[in-house]
């Protein structure tokens, strides 16, 4: 459920922008991608699990141990179907601008790729800076438009809707280890690109405007 509060001038400047991008024909020279990550908790079994036979459902003990926790990256290109995953062990500056840099090289044909954000910090050139060298950050930088969702407003994000599908078919049970949630994770990245799952999105600056005026401010 999405939670509204006031929308100032910057705000419904900064939806609208996100709204009209989402609206426009696909164009391969100009994809559209949505990136955000998420946190994943390892945990393993305390109990050796009983497994599944004819008739009954495998069972698990309620207790666990906490193995610590991986970060997933998400980028999902809505229109093309694209789906691109990567599990790394942290979320700094630096594993985003990496990240970034090999999302880049699947588009090799674009000329500037439109990714829609968030306003995390690791989110924004300085990452790039921080990561490689400077002429190397400038040339990763020219083949990047970043738009923002507004602040507070991540349900912009199709990023968010792909997150949510991952974690109902993939990540909804117990993954123990970082090498675990890899392979589970890269499995169902495959399954997404052989079946070029699109995310048809319907909400549109007019929608928005019957939808959200009450909370409009001047």
């Amino acid at each position: 459920m999405w939670c509204i509060a006031k929308i100032t001038p910057e705000y419904r400047r900064r939806m609208y922008k996100v709204l009209n991008l989402y609206n426009k024909k696909y164009d391969e020279k100009y994809p559209v991608v949505c990136v955000d990550e998420k946190s994943k908790q390892l945990l393993g079994e305390i109990r050796k699990p009983i497994p599944m036979k004819e008739g009954s459902p495998a069972k698990h003990d309620y207790e666990y141990k906490r193995n610590g926790t991986s970060n997933i990256f998400v980028a999902v290109e809505p229109k093309a179907g694209n789906h691109f995953l990567k599990v790394t062990k942290r979320r700094t500056k630096q594993d985003f601008a990496i990240f970034i840099k090999e999302l880049l090289m699947k588009y090799k044909k674009a000329n500037k790729i439109q990714l829609v954000a968030d306003n995390l910090n690791t989110h924004f050139e300085k990452s790039f800076y921080e990561t490689f060298k400077k002429s190397e950050a400038i040339k990763i930088l020219e083949r990047i438009k970043f738009i923002y969702t507004p602040k507070h407003a991540s349900w912009l994000n199709m990023a968010e809707i792909e997150i949510n599908m991952l974690e109902t078919e993939c990540l909804d049970r117990k993954i123990e280890t970082h090498d675990k949630l890899i392979r589970e994770v890269s499995a169902w990245e495959l399954e997404k690109n052989k079946t070029k799952k699109m995310i048809q999105w319907n909400f549109t600056k007019k929608k928005a405007d019957m939808k959200l005026s009450k909370y409009y401010v001047s």
